[in-house]
């Protein structure tokens, strides 16, 4: 009783809510506990409290293992107002950040640190975390730990490896999506002592779904939205045609604006600002938009393009109604769009000496010797990069974010990361500096004066004020941190503006890069698998599609929604659900023994009319629960 009234003081005192969401209190216990715990929530679910109320609850760090950067980011920022401290190694950063870092890890009062999977692999990590006092280990998204999930990352299996180190500290898993096979193989992969999942249905009563075969997908989109009041997000597969999109629907009297991982990090943040805030009513977004985004009355979800899986497609769609109420999510396809997604599994497997051929690349783009490189991290132009080696853009991407996933290296969009400084002297030292160098007291002054922390870890600064506070140009606040780090006085990280590629291990020669065929092969078929999924939920005309994608997720209890398009469909045929309920019941037993003809069930149906039996059986065919041979007799499916 003691353990509860501890959580619910802590959800107070932190959040602000009263009462835990649906099985988080029984995930939380369960990891005060000491149990590894496997939790299942949809999106929108609270997965994150369902960590961090327990690690404040519990002495020591709570390790944070999670491959969305931005998420990352947004969820330090935010346990550091509420006065928690929270740290995150992110890609982009210096190795002298990450040392300070981890040294607070160790030494000082932190108590979140959150890193992305490829930094388990790390010399610098693996020496330190030994020396931490660790609480918890927490695995966001961790359908990644899975070969068979759509998102595998080879670097999670390296998760299981820090286990033995810490012997009685317990692992909380967690994921929005994942099929039984995931579900599984999570546990197995991370060493569960013992199999336990809580899991929440993913059923969304309030959540109506739609597929429509649509030619002229831009005027649907705007009926769909003018039917529908509230706010909404349009989902497209590139950054192009967000604006266009976004610029379609202004022209015809719709607040809309757009967004992706391409623009500045501040007009990012100004753009869902502007719709989290009601200003605009629908963002049209690529795939980067919605992780962590907490908007309770979103009205509707369209995607204009095909997602790549239904995983995917539910997580996205999952971000409307959170409020539960009322909502749409509609899918618009065509046939070209089935045959792009088709193709799309060969652009996205580039040849494994392809993937070779752009890693060998990579590392003379950036003159670095093999044997060398582990963390170091370089601005990547890949229009240069292209240009000079005359590889497609497309191939670079996918060469890229495969070898990412193998864990040799980490690529990140452009952050527009704040420039950073920290000063590695004691305050004596600095103060001697400064009596002998008396050119740069007053500017070590002002960043003593404007900053705080700066002696402990690396502080974001702005050179722009500086410079006003200096009353000198910008360029000059520049050149004089620039040579204060030559001075070793301060260590000066610049404003990052281009896309980063980050080594996790030293270059290797081309034949030590090791990329198995037979697992490409493994993950290739489990791609087609995930796309064959999709193509099938939007072309099925006769399975409800909540139904279906509840038992893509292993729900095979689930009952038909009643709303969706098939539903709705299946309603014309005017069998009430007790009607269609009663049919069942009754035929069920007669065709699972042998089989029938429709006349020969007629007299064996009690209380239902004829036509209405007819219209059931029918039903019941184009769904696969019966077949029926070219006789037309009848039998009920195994």
């Amino acid at each position: 009783m003691e353990q509860n009234q501890t959580i619910q003081q802590i959800l107070i005192k932190y959040w602000g809510y009263s009462t835990f969401r649906p099985l988080q209190e029984d995930i939380i216990l369960s990891v005060m506990q000491g149990n590894d715990t496997l939790a299942l929530l949809p999106t929108g679910g609270g997965k994150s409290v369902c960590f961090q109320v327990p690690a404040m609850a519990i002495n020591g760090i709570c390790l944070v293992v999670s491959p969305l950067i931005a998420l990352m980011k947004d969820q330090v920022q935010n346990l550091n107002k509420k006065g928690i401290k929270a740290i995150g190694i992110y890609s982009g950063m210096s190795k002298n950040e990450i040392d300070i870092a981890l040294d607070n890890c160790v030494y000082g009062d932190t108590k979140f640190l959150y890193l992305s999977p490829e930094r388990l692999t790390t010399d610098l990590f693996k020496t330190r975390f030994k020396k931490m006092k660790l609480s918890l280990i927490a695995v966001d998204e961790a359908h990644c730990v899975s070969q068979w999930g759509y998102d595998f990352r080879p670097p999670y299996l390296k998760i299981a490896e820090i286990r033995p180190y810490f012997p009685q500290i317990p692992i909380l898993a967690l994921t929005a999506t994942a099929t039984e096979n995931v579900v599984k193989d999570i546990q197995e992969k991370l060493l569960f002592k013992k199999e336990n999942v809580f899991r929440k249905s993913f059923e969304r009563k309030n959540l109506t779904y739609i597929a429509i075969k649509e030619e002229d997908k831009l005027n649907r989109l705007l009926r769909a939205i003018n039917k529908v009041s509230g706010s909404g997000i349009v989902y497209v597969r590139n950054r192009r045609k967000t604006k266009e999109i976004a610029q379609f629907l202004s022209n015809h009297q719709i607040s809309a604006s757009f967004y992706h991982a391409g623009l500045e990090q501040k007009e990012r943040d100004e753009k869902q600002q502007a719709w989290l805030k009601g200003q605009k009513r629908i963002i049209v977004a690529t795939n980067a938009f919605g992780m962590g985004i907490d908007k309770p009355n979103v009205r509707l979800v369209v995607h204009i393009d095909l997602p790549d899986s239904l995983e995917a497609y539910f997580q996205e769609a999952g971000r409307a109604g959170r409020d539960e109420k009322p909502a749409y999510s509609i899918l618009l396809y065509n046939n070209a769009d089935i045959i792009d997604l088709k193709h799309s599994i060969d652009v996205s497997f580039p040849d494994i000496e392809d993937i070779k051929k752009v890693y060998l690349a990579l590392g003379n783009f950036f003159q670095l010797a093999s044997g060398s490189g582990q963390d170091a991290s370089f601005d990547f132009d890949i229009a240069k990069f292209s240009s000079t080696y005359k590889f497609s853009p497309i191939l670079i991407y996918n060469s890229i974010k495969f070898l990412e996933k193998e864990g040799y290296i980490i690529s990140s969009e452009s952050l527009n990361e704040p420039s950073r400084i920290n000063i590695p002297i004691n305050r004596e030292d600095l103060y001697r500096f400064q009596v002998q160098n008396t050119f740069y007291d007053g500017f070590i002054k002002t960043i003593l004066r404007s900053y705080t922390g700066v002696f402990t870890e690396f502080v974001k600064i702005n050179e722009s004020i500086l410079a006003k506070r200096l009353n000198i140009e910008r360029e000059k606040v520049i050149e004089i941190l620039k040579q204060l780090q030559k001075l070793k006085i301060i260590l000066y990280v610049p404003q990052k503006q281009m896309p980063q590629i980050i080594y996790s291990q030293e270059r290797l020669d081309v034949k030590d890069i090791s990329i198995s065929a037979a697992h490409y092969s493994e993950r290739k078929a489990e791609a087609i698998k995930r796309i064959d999924a999709v193509v099938n939920y939007v072309t099925s005309t006769n399975k409800c599609r909540s139904l279906m994608l509840l038992n893509y997720f292993g729900e095979i209890n689930a009952k038909r929604c009643g709303q969706c398009d098939v539903c709705l469909e299946r309603n014309k045929a005017a069998l009430s659900e007790f009607e269609f309920d009663e049919i069942v019941v009754q035929i069920k037993p007669f065709l699972q023994e042998k089989s029938y003809s429709t006349n020969e069930l007629i007299p064996l149906v009690k209380r239902v009319g004829e036509d209405r039996l007819v219209r059931a059986i029918q039903w019941l065919l184009d769904n696969d629960k019966i077949t029926s041979d070219q006789e037309g007799q009848l039998k009920w499916k195994k």
